[in-house]
């Protein structure tokens, strides 16, 4: 039939599109618009083949199999089909097995059937002679499509450039309109952009009754006659966890940041003390703390205390008793899943498919949006934009759980990297601080509030 088909080894085009761009193969050096490049490759096709697109076939590796969140985009797509081969690690390098395997498949079956009439392979394997060959042999045009090599030599098989009916490159101004290298070392990546909302929650301060708790050991140590120096190293330990000196704390589960399925850390809790020898927080700064306008940042730094990298209310194992379930501030705020109706988490699900990108920041964003929306009161926003930097643990819970849906957990074992998750809590956060700060703007010609 006169419809053309594109097939494309994903591990090809995009290496060789890291490789030009970032130096490396690596995938992990640069980002993606897949739905700007699906658009580009159905473009060209078309233009190239004149001949209307039947679809695109993405083969891909993925570990056991299991779609990762850009094949869930993609197998989405209109006119787009995924197939995916495994991934697997041996001496310390990913390999991809069956996605060759899978394209020869799909090559011969296609023109077999007389699916089409033409066929774009974005390849460089020399394994796929047989199929292309097979191809050509049912009437069949093969197109052979390359990435432009960073070395300016050949990045496919001899062979396979040889027996293609018409061959393109892809050059470099026609790879980055969708794909961009992640950092300066890049040929077109700009330096990233610093985010202050991950610096205020990695310099946020201690909580009131962890700071009071803290200057009762000191007051111990020193009638004690114990010196402050002994600690200078900045290492505490007590309770069940640790906090270093250098300011890494972990209030959400475990010191590796371990998530389990209800949303519950697990393993030892950290520690809320600051280390010895540090400034104890006055009456006064305490205070401060408790002053309107004052910002986290700012009454850490005039505290001198350690920073503390903390979010959820469960890291703390200095409450008072009453307080050992869920604190009274918090019991009241409802937890997303309570919010949301079958028809709305359908209506999530297929945003988070076609939309939402799996950034940490944008993930905590969209989070904290649907949160608010659906809130019965807004109230619930103020009250919890008091509790910075700690989001209630069944709230945090929801969160990296519903993060873990992009592909954040790493290597497969229930982890999420330290500097994903501040950063899902500050687009959390960010997201909270708009609207409570909407909603306490004045209204236009408003004037002064009477005291």
């Amino acid at each position: 039939m006169d419809r053309c088909v594109v097939l494309v080894d994903a591990g090809y085009l995009l290496g060789a599109a890291a490789s030009l761009l970032a130096g490396e193969p690596a995938r992990s050096r640069i980002t993606v618009d897949h739905a700007g490049l699906i658009q580009q490759l159905r473009q060209r096709a078309e233009a190239e083949t004149a001949l209307p697109l039947l679809r695109i076939y993405w083969f891909d590796g993925a570990p056991d199999r299991v779609p990762q969140p850009e094949h869930r985009r993609l197998r989405v797509m209109p006119r787009v089909t995924v197939r995916l081969g495994a991934l697997t690690r041996s001496d310390g390098r990913w390999a991809q097995k069956g996605v060759d395997a899978a394209m020869h498949t799909e090559l011969t079956e296609l023109a077999r059937n007389r699916a089409c009439s033409d066929i774009v392979l974005v390849t460089g394997d020399g394994d796929l002679l047989p199929g292309l060959m097979s191809a050509k042999e049912h009437g069949v045009a093969v197109h052979l499509w390359a990435v432009q090599a960073a070395d300016g030599d050949y990045n496919q098989s001899e062979d396979l450039v040889a027996e293609a009916d018409e061959r393109r490159v892809l050059d470099r101004a026609w790879i980055t309109r969708a794909v961009r290298a992640k950092d300066l070392t890049g040929i077109c990546a700009p330096p990233p952009a610093p985010r202050p909302e991950i610096a205020a929650i990695l310099s946020a301060p201690l909580p009131e009754a962890a700071l009071a708790a803290s200057a009762g050991r000191a007051a111990e140590a020193t009638a004690a006659g114990e010196s402050p120096a002994a600690h200078g190293n900045g290492h505490v330990h007590h309770g069940n966890g640790h906090t270093h000196g250098n300011g890494h704390a972990h209030g959400d589960g475990d010191r590796d940041g371990h998530v389990r399925e209800d949303g519950h850390g697990h393993g030892p809790a950290a520690s809320a003390a600051p280390p010895a020898g540090k400034g104890v927080p006055t009456p006064k700064d305490l205070a401060a703390l408790r002053a309107p306008g004052a910002t986290p940042a700012g009454a850490a730094a005039s505290q001198g205390a350690s920073a503390l990298r903390w979010s959820s209310d469960r890291g703390w194992v200095e409450r008072p008793a009453p307080t050992l379930g869920e604190p009274a501030e918090t019991a009241s705020l409802p937890t997303l899943a309570t919010l949301t109706s079958a028809e709305q988490r359908w209506a999530d699900r297929e945003e988070d498919i076609t939309i939402v990108g799996g950034d940490p920041f944008e993930v905590g964003q969209v989070f904290a949006r649907r949160w608010m929306e659906r809130l019965p009161e807004q109230s619930h926003v103020q009250k919890l934009s008091t509790l910075y930097p700690r989001i209630p643990h069944r709230i945090d819970g929801e969160l990296l759980r519903y993060a873990a849906r992009f592909g954040l957990l790493a290597h497969k074992d229930d982890q999420i990297d330290e500097h994903d998750r501040y950063a899902i809590r500050a687009g959390f956060w960010r997201e909270i601080d708009v609207r409570a700060a909407t909603e306490h703007a004045p209204a236009p010609g408003a004037g002064p509030a009477t005291p």
